[in-house]
Parts: C-alpha cells; structure tokens; sequence
C-alpha cells in the first residue's frame, strides 16, 4: 500500500459528517476533562490520548466503502469492514507513537527545556510511527511470512 493524498475524497466527505468528528472529538475531550478534574491529569491525560476522532472515522470509512462499492452494483459489506479494520490499524500504531511521546515528555520535562523535550518528542513520534508502519508493510520480509498466506500442512511420506 502506497500512502498518497487524493484530493477527491474531500468531495466524498458530507457536512454533517464533519459535524459527526467534530461532536464526537468534543465529547471525548469533555469526558477526559472530567476525567482529570476528577482523578488528576495524568487520568484525563489517558482519556485525552484516545484519537478523537476515531469513533467517527472508523464507521465513515466503513460507510463509503460500501458506497463505492455499491455504485458499481456490488455488495461492499467486507470492503467496508477491511477498510475499518486497517484505519482501526493506523490508529493503534500511531497511538504507539503517542504513547512514546508521552512518556518522553514525562520523564524529561521536569528537567529540560520545553521546546527541547517536546521537539524530541515529536521526532521520536513521527520516527516509531513510520518504524510501526514499514513493519506492518514488510512483515513479510522481516519476520519471513507471507501476509495472508494460508497455513498448509506437508505430510511427510517416509
């Protein structure tokens, strides 16, 4: 898979699908700011972690698969939830990567620069994100098995 940027998705993108991210990104800030007025930051902190908008995104991407799929007279159901399923994938490697920057600001801003610790940060973020994804992409190759390669059985004959 080649990550590029196709500018007509944004058409495919409807208003109140927007409003759906935007509501439910609010909402889930909202819930981690209770969170953190009621057990302190590092709680709300957690919370806040959870990409916000992906509720919202996970069943859109389902939903316009299926759509694509359906304008070529075609049932998209496991389209749509493979789709899903690899945002629900990008979401977990780069909640990974949240997680290192985390806790490197954690352990290192009490004693260094802000702008040093949260550059770094944001290097090392950027850096195992990518590392996670080219894992994933050639997991084949690194680990020596094919993706989606059904298991056989060899029978020895002797």
């Amino acid at each position: 898979m080649r990550i590029k940027i196709d500018p007509k998705s944004l058409s495919q993108t409807r208003w109140y699908e927007c409003a759906i991210r935007f509501a439910l990104g609010g909402v889930i800030t909202l819930v981690a700011g209770l969170l953190a007025k009621r057990f302190g930051p590092a709680v709300g902190g957690l919370f806040l972690a959870f990409p916000a908008i992906f509720p919202a995104s996970a069943t859109l991407v389902e939903k316009h698969e299926k759509e694509k799929k359906a304008q070529q007279g075609l049932h998209g159901e496991e389209r749509g939830r493979d789709a899903a399923a690899l945002d629900a994938a990008g979401a977990a490697m780069g909640s990974i990567g949240l997680l290192i920057f985390a806790v490197t600001v954690w352990l290192l801003l009490p004693n260094h620069s802000a702008w040093a610790v949260l550059s770094g940060a944001s290097v090392l973020w950027f850096v195992s994100s990518c590392c996670l994804w080219f894992l994933r992409e050639h997991r084949h190759k690194v680990f020596g098995f094919e993706p989606n390669a059904k298991h056989v059985t060899r029978v020895s004959r002797s």
